[in-house]
C-alpha cells in the first residue's frame, strides 16, 4: 500500500491511517532540539519531496488524452490517409516485451 505525502505547503500531514503530525524545522538550524517523545512522529519533507510533489499536481493538471493527436488520426483515418503496418506493431508490441520483462530481476 503507498501512502500518499502531502502537506507541502505547511499544513499537518497524515501518516499512517490516524495519526496527524505536523511540519518540523531542522534542530540545527533553529538551534533547539526537535521533540521526539511524544506519541505522534514527525515528518520533515525535503525539497525533493516538495518539487515532486509540485510536478505531479501539474501533471494532474494536464488531459489524460491529446484531442488535437485523435482527432488528426480520426480525420485521417475518415480520409483513408491513416495506414497501419502490421510489422512495425508487431516489432514494437515485441521490443516493448522485451523491455518489459528486462525489468523483471530474474530474467536479467
Amino acid at each position: 500500500m503507498a501512502n500518499k505525502i502531502s502537506g507541502i505547503d505547511g499544513r499537518p500531514v497524515q501518516v499512517g491511517s490516524t495519526a496527524p503530525t505536523s511540519r518540523v524545522r531542522d534542530a540545527a538550524s533553529e538551534g533547539k532540539k526537535a521533540d521526539t517523545t511524544g506519541s505522534v512522529s514527525n515528518i520533515d519533507v525535503s525539497d525533493t519531496a516538495r518539487t515532486l510533489a509540485a510536478l505531479e499536481s501539474h501533471i494532474g493538471t494536464l488531459p489524460v488524452v491529446n484531442e488535437s493527436r485523435v482527432d488528426a488520426v480520426r480525420r485521417a483515418m475518415d480520409e483513408g490517409r491513416y495506414h497501419i503496418d502490421p510489422q512495425r506493431v508487431a516489432d514494437k508490441m515485441m521490443r516493448f516485451e522485451v523491455d518489459l520483462l528486462a525489468t523483471i530481476p530474474a530474467h536479467k
